[in-house]
């Protein structure tokens, strides 16, 4: 199936922002809708947990080509009516590098409920987007995504070298490998994860032959496009150009990074995309960070761009995940001309600057955020490493002090680290009740043209919909 992507790219955003409701509403209008692959096993063993009121979950469960899998899932998290809103969520298994089928089943389901829910009742692509970053779940969810019908598979954070391969291997349902960056590796250390389609298949179930979905890396820089194109070993079809004013996790600056007054990265001449060089390459690319509107439309096109990627404006709009209580706020923000995003270069345990709205009763609130215990619970953004014993073993600097530096980590890198994944999910209603009953504090991720949402709210207006934003995109 050759799948031709729209000019307008609906951005996939945090962990449940970019759900299922906002990419079907996006795609139906005849643009690009994108779900966030992040955590997609969190989003759905919770949801679940919650009773699944609205019982999409379990509707998509039943198409499920897999049904004993589908079935071992809803066993293990569906509560009836939904789990006292006090009460934790029951945590799922922290990821692992070998013997981990029970977390594949559930990243594989996870993923097919998502894209299945977002294709359902229209025959447009849907896309789906992956942080680099975070390996270990790679191989099981875009096989789940596949089996659902993705069209196009975003990744970044990060340089993803193999992902085309394994999606040329997924696709017909063969054996993949993903190599896991591992600190200190030994050259004899076995940092591969396999993933083999067969070990999941159902007897008597007959595989359905699968579309390759169009393949899109984000970068920062036209050096990272000829890399990508050069080394990796299956198809890149384009490419998502993002600058330093996208929401989200940015690239971190070329060279050593300074910060300015403020305590933000600066960003020169050398972290700006050589367009001209891009357009050499002869691959389709969208452009992505303050080109969402009319304007940034005509700009990109006019650059040799086949369109942009949109994220803030769909963040705030009414199909998004993000709760309607955090949405309204910021948006009262932006009306009241307060609206403000900093580029954190140290919150995120990933490493990269990462860019957070400034708003009352979030992480950005560092007096409340400081008061929050230290966890790492799910263990997305952990960084492997190398033991002295010739283990793996796993690290994070948003968990307690003492534990991190015991396994080896740079004290250095421990201040203003928080978890985002607990926050993340805080963010779309679905935060953890710690042991001491606290909640998960949300973290709120904008681009620097948050200020401008206020050309969708007529008359004042808090809601506005994903239709309201692709309308004054097109003019």
């Amino acid at each position: 199936m050759n799948i031709s992507i729209p000019k307008i790219i609906q951005g996939g955003m945090g962990i449940g922002v970019s759900n299922w409701r906002l990419a079907k509403a996006v795609s139906k209008l005849g643009e690009l809708g994108v779900v966030s692959g992040t955590a997609l096993d969190q989003v759905l063993v919770r949801r679940l947990q919650d009773g699944d009121l609205a019982g999409d979950m379990r509707r998509a469960l039943a198409s499920f080509l897999f049904p004993k899998m589908a079935q071992r899932v809803l066993d293990a998290f569906f509560v009836e009516g939904g789990k006292e809103s006090d009460s934790p969520y029951k945590i799922f298994n922290v990821m692992s590098l070998k013997n981990s089928k029970w977390f594949d089943e559930v990243c594989i389901v996870a993923n097919y409920v998502e894209i299945f829910l977002a294709r359902e009742g229209h025959s447009n692509p849907v896309g789906i987007n992956y942080l680099e970053k975070i390996q270990l779940p790679h191989m099981p969810s875009i096989y789940g995504a596949l089996l659902a019908g993705v069209g196009v598979v975003i990744v970044g954070a990060g340089i993803p070298l193999e992902f085309s391969n394994v999606i040329e291997c997924l696709v017909n349902h063969e054996q993949s490998e993903y190599t896991i960056n591992v600190h200190g590796a030994l050259p004899e250390t076995d940092c591969k994860k396999y993933f083999n389609p067969a070990d999941y298949i159902e007897e008597g179930v007959s595989v359905p032959e699968l579309n390759r979905p169009r393949f899109l890396p984000i970068i920062s820089a036209d050096s990272l496009a000829t890399m990508l194109l050069r080394k990796s070993e299956g198809t890149v079809d384009g490419f998502v150009v993002e600058t330093s004013i996208a929401g989200g996790h940015n690239a971190p600056p070329r060279g050593k990074m300074t910060l300015s007054e403020s305590g933000e990265p600066i960003y020169g001449t050398r972290d700006v995309c050589n367009l001209e060089k891009l357009r050499k390459i002869g691959k389709p690319f969208w452009l992505a960070g303050g080109f969402g509107s009319p304007e940034g439309l005509k700009k990109a096109l006019d650059k040799g761009a086949s369109g942009i990627q949109v994220g803030t404006d769909f963040a705030l709009c009414m199909e998004s995940g993000m709760t309607t209580e955090l949405r309204h706020k910021l948006v009262q923000l932006a009306l009241d001309d307060k609206a403000k995003v900093f580029t954190d270069p140290q919150v995120s345990p990933a490493g990269f600057p990462f860019k957070v709205a400034q708003i009352e009763g979030s992480v950005s609130d560092k007096v409340l955020d400081s008061k929050r215990k230290k966890i790492c619970d799910m263990g997305y953004l952990r960084t492997a490493y190398q033991r002295d014993d010739g283990k793996i073993g796993w690290r994070c600097p948003a968990e307690p002090d003492a534990a991190f530096i015991a396994k080896g980590g740079n004290p250095d890198n421990i201040a203003g680290r928080t978890c985002v994944c607990n926050s993340l999910l805080a963010t779309i209603g679905l935060g953890q009740t710690l042991r001491d009953g606290s909640k998960s504090v949300p973290v709120v991720t904008l681009g620097d043209d948050f200020p401008k949402v206020t050309h969708l709210c007529k008359d004042g207006s808090l809601d506005y919909t994903a239709e309201d934003v692709i309308k004054y995109i097109r003019g």
